[in-house]
């Protein structure tokens, strides 16, 4: 009976090592694998501003880089797979961004029609020029009325205009 019982057991046991499921880590995703492309001053990659719209807005903000060093980076996205908040997807993408000294952006505004989520993270050094609450009135005052208009060109020209011009002061 033993020898039936044991035979059994190392009959039984590699299948069950054969057949069992591993628990998957939850990681953080690889920034350089969801960041991948390549980076201007405005990157529409969910198609919602016209060629004009960007050119006007590339130009703008190129101007202001090379007049105040500056740089204003725009971005939208339909989807922030694997990310599972906008917030999170918007640091990600700013420190993704900051480890190259082209793309380093002073603000970073983040947009989302399809998640109808808009962020703006800037460094620190500004603070004194662009607080919190500027950077929360200027978004509610001038970009979200025209976003829910459905022209975010307008939405995004008006924001930018008025960062630019906290940016200048002083």
């Amino acid at each position: 009976m033993k020898k039936i019982s044991f035979i059994i057991i190392i009959i039984l046991f590699p299948a069950s090592i054969l057949f069992s499921q591993t628990k998957k880590e939850n990681t953080v995703p690889d920034p350089q694998s969801v960041f991948s492309r390549s980076y201007d001053y405005v990157n529409d990659f969910e198609k919602i501003l016209s060629p004009d719209q960007i050119t006007t807005l590339s130009n703008t903000l190129k101007a202001f880089e090379k007049q105040f060093l500056y740089k204003i980076t725009i971005v939208t996205t339909p989807s922030i797979q694997p990310y599972t908040s906008f917030p999170d997807y918007a640091l990600e993408l700013d420190r993704y961004l900051s480890k190259d000294p082209k793309l380093d952006p002073t603000i970073l505004i983040v947009v989302s029609r399809e998640i109808r989520q808009i962020q703006v993270q800037s460094i620190d050094l500004i603070r004194y020029k662009l607080s919190d609450n500027d950077t929360q009135n200027i978004i509610t005052t001038y970009a979200v009325p025209e976003f829910k208009k459905g022209d975010y060109g307008k939405g995004l020209e008006l924001a930018v205009d008025q960062f630019m011009n906290k940016l200048k002061t002083y």
